[in-house]
């Protein structure tokens, strides 16, 4: 294909309509999505799950069964989640949104992950079909998202993994840094954390009867669909620098960026303590290591991980 042909058929793809003919488009941010084809995954790769957050949207489904759960800020102070799988694959996952600048960065990590989403902002999609990930969306994919109809769109768009992805591809995938083992010595016991974005909040509650931190989102015990709580085995707070990006909304209002490559503080909660460390990710192919003060690493207790990424004082 010429160059101007190339660029001619890249125009006409993004002119296309971000509509699936049943409900509005994802948020109003971009009027295409990149190509995509069938899933072509290959052994290794994880499964990461843009999910929707607002009230709207929950209790959502499958979250539970993540490895990995990425808190971001996005638009209006809100926030989205990035979910990451790899050693099992809910029979559902969702609902299912837009990608934002900042996944790609958190996504490099991985080895060619697969990224679920529906929709972007118009600009952001060349970018996305240039990144080392393979897009699962639903002009691509559609056998594997399907529209519940408990609640309204956007908020109901959901994906089957299991079509896309032949089984999970194990803990090995996980190139995140992360280390499980014992706890660090010290800590401070901490009976709860809680976690502000100018319209959204999270806290954190240990249960001593689970050894689990239970959420609590805006306020709301957080739930799976089928009604359990969520309770991550550990937390990181981890403090970023989220500044503004080259991307808007529809009414103007500029995406944050969350910077996860380069270093600063972080807190761990696990076993029902609290651990002061220090984070490093060189490079967006690095994963982010934790360590305490005099560097030794910090491992995680076994279990799910929540990451909420907190703007740095």
């Amino acid at each position: 294909m010429t160059a101007a042909a190339f660029a001619a058929a890249l125009a006409l793809s993004l002119a296309a309509g971000c509509t699936n003919g049943d409900g509005p488009a994802d948020d109003g941010r971009g009027t295409a999505r990149p190509p995509s084809g069938t899933s072509t995954a290959a052994h290794g790769q994880v499964l990461a799950v843009k999910i929707d957050n607002v009230p709207a949207a929950r209790p959502q489904t499958g979250l539970d069964a993540a490895d990995v759960v990425y808190v971001e800020q996005v638009e209006g102070g809100l926030s989205r989640l990035l979910a990451v799988y790899a050693t099992r694959l809910p029979e559902t996952v969702g609902p299912v949104r837009s990608a934002r600048e900042s996944d790609l960065e958190l996504l490099r990590q991985f080895d060619r992950p697969l990224l679920a989403f529906s929709g972007a902002q118009g600009k952001l999609l060349p970018l996305i079909g240039r990144e080392p990930l393979e897009a699962v969306t639903p002009e691509g994919d559609g056998d594997a998202y399907y529209r519940g109809t408990d609640r309204a769109a956007p908020h109901n768009l959901y994906l089957r993994p299991g079509r896309v992805l032949p089984s999970a591809p194990g803990e090995a995938a996980l190139t995140t840094g992360f280390r499980h083992g014992p706890a660090p010595e010290g800590g401070t016991p901490t009976a709860s954390r809680t976690v502000r974005y100018p319209a959204a909040r999270f806290t954190f509650t240990w249960s001593g009867e689970r050894r689990r931190w239970e959420v609590t989102t805006d306020g709301i015990p957080t739930v799976t669909a089928d009604g359990r709580r969520l309770a991550p085995a550990t937390v990181v707070v981890q403090y970023v620098n989220v500044r503004g990006s080259g991307y808007h909304d529809s009414l103007g209002n500029h995406t944050p960026y969350t910077e996860t490559v380069g270093s600063g503080a972080a807190q761990v909660l696990r076993d029902g303590r609290a651990y002061d460390v220090r984070w490093q990710r060189p490079r967006a192919a690095d994963g982010t290591r934790f360590t305490t003060r005099d560097g030794t690493p910090v491992a995680f207790a076994g279990g799910q991980v929540w990451v909420v990424f907190a703007q740095a004082p």
